[in-house]
């Protein structure tokens, strides 16, 4: 394949890191080096020489920097067609050099808006004459290299080391490829600071894919884009699948609802398992209890430091993830007997404030569901009133009953899960499967409370929670008949509460 070499090299970046030795293999291949300000002195401090893009255009950097590299002679070097008669014809009239290499980074952005700075600094932010560079450099792939980013350093390195000042068509062509998703990304951050919260459009670009073992099945390719490492600290353990991500964001979801010391157990996204306790010990074995069939093979989320006393406990069953703020080295050492066994500390909790989801050949949006209904939130309905027990119960049931998949109830007691009905077409029957699971466990639902993620349509549910033992109810209210099942209530003193607020997750 034909390779073309590199003449001249346009360099305008902030980040230097690593950038030393490629300057220093250019001007051994006998590149000239064209610059501005900074990075020229940067050049210039290796001992290398370097052209200002100032002594080429014959114009300053004005407007306070925002015109430097904006010229005929910086463009035209760049854009100008090596095959193209007319082109070179024109470039020669003009005294136009080729550019052949293009190294820029663009105004740090999203860093500017994540820092609080003013509006008036965050406009200045907005990179004209990088981000035109990078584009210009990019459509001419045919004859020139661009680097659009610090993360491309290492790439050109390797090329420089196997070509010297040698590319090919496909090495451009990669090259600009990368140009085009730094300058999406780019375009999207910005778009997405003045769209705010008004979604007229809907933009998301990530970069680094994380190719995984293969998706929810194996007939299927998966990819994680994000910067999961940011987030966790995987101590031990095999490569996390497309399967574990989905438990695992369902996992710090729902732990994230909790303030009390918690341990929480779960399988295909939601609850079989979950205890508030003093110690995570304690927590521990309360979570287990109610369902250790289902806890084989799940994912194990805390909100408190696992010590050496839970670690030799959990490690008793089989189990693919857990997760915690922090372990002791004991607790470490007991943990990592299973090779397989992923061990994650989780370091930030998720930040976004909305979710998407593709379907119908076109994408869903909507706001996190990140409302977690406290005492002051319940109103009651009933005569009979719930006790301040029976209150932190209901919480903690409706929490739990918040992150299960739809239809769903949840029975608890004593800041234990006592069993949960969940991803049913029913809400009796998925009240009937809460019983009949918690009567396999011998969980002792008598004074037991109950949360329903939506209203009762009629009183069915309420009376047969009652029979089973339940005392107190917690859901949305808001059906015509919510009367029909307070009447229920009242006749068979069981309190009720209402919250005006549905947790639907499908």
């Amino acid at each position: 394949m034909e390779q073309k070499r590199i003449k001249t090299a346009l360099v305008s970046v902030f980040h230097k890191e690593n950038l030393d030795k490629i300057i220093l293999k250019l001007h051994a291949e006998g590149v000239e080096i064209l610059s501005t300000g900074g990075t020229q002195a940067f050049v210039e401090s290796l001992g290398v020489p370097c052209k200002a893009v100032e002594d080429l255009t014959g114009y300053p950097s004005i407007l306070g920097g925002r015109v430097k590299t904006l010229h005929p002679k910086v463009f035209g070097g760049i854009l100008g067609r090596r095959e193209n008669a007319g082109d070179r014809d024109q470039m020669a009239q003009y005294e136009i050099p080729e550019i052949d290499l293009v190294i820029v980074d663009l105004y740090p952005f999203e860093k500017t808006v994540a820092s609080g700075a003013a509006s008036q600094d965050i406009i200045e932010k907005i990179d004209i004459g990088g981000i035109s560079l990078i584009r210009a450099a990019a459509k001419n792939f045919a004859d020139v290299i661009i680097v659009a980013s610090q993360d491309q350093y290492a790439p050109l390195w390797e090329l420089l080391e196997k070509n010297g000042a040698q590319s090919s068509l496909e090495e451009r062509r990669f090259f600009a490829k990368e140009a085009f998703a730094v300058s999406s990304w780019y375009d999207s951050a910005i778009f997405n600071w003045f769209d705010a919260d008004t979604k007229s459009g809907f933009r998301l670009t990530m970069n680094n894919p994380k190719s995984l073992r293969y998706g929810e099945n194996p007939h299927q390719k998966g990819q994680f884009f994000g910067k999961f490492d940011e987030m966790f600290e995987q101590l031990h353990g095999k490569e996390i699948s497309y399967n574990n991500l989905i438990d695992i964001d369902a996992a710090v979801n729902l732990i994230g609802d909790f303030n009390e010391t918690t341990f929480a157990i779960l399988k295909h996204n939601n609850a079989c398992g979950l205890a508030s306790r003093p110690t995570v010990l304690e927590a521990w074995k309360d979570a287990l209890a109610g369902d250790p069939v289902s806890a084989f093979g799940g994912v194990l989320v805390t909100n408190a430091e696992v010590d050496e006393a839970a670690a030799e406990e959990i490690n008793k069953i089989f189990f693919e993830v857990i997760i915690a703020p922090a372990y002791t080295a004991k607790a470490l050492e007991v943990l990592m007997q299973k090779k397989n066994r992923i061990i994650l500390v989780q370091k930030d909790t998720i930040k976004t404030t909305w979710q998407c989801r593709t379907l119908l050949n076109g994408v869903l949006v909507q706001d996190r569901d990140l409302n977690v209904e406290r005492a002051a939130d319940f109103t009651p309905v009933t005569d009979k009133k719930a006790t301040p027990a029976q209150i932190e119960d209901l919480i903690f049931a409706n929490i739990i009953v918040k992150h299960s998949k739809s239809n769903s109830i949840v029975l608890a007691k004593n800041k234990q899960l006592c069993a949960s009905g969940v991803g049913q077409t029913s809400r009796v029957d998925a009240l009937k499967q809460a019983i009949e699971k918690a009567h396999t466990f011998k969980m002792d639902l008598q004074d037991a409370v109950m949360a329903s993620d939506a209203f009762f349509p009629f009183p069915d549910c309420v009376e047969i929670a009652h029979k089973a033992g339940i005392t107190a109810v917690v859901h949305p209210g808001g059906s015509i008949r919510d009367g029909e099942s307070v009447e229920y209530c009242n006749k068979n003193n069981v309190a009720m509460v209402t919250t005006g607020i549905r947790h639907f997750k499908h």
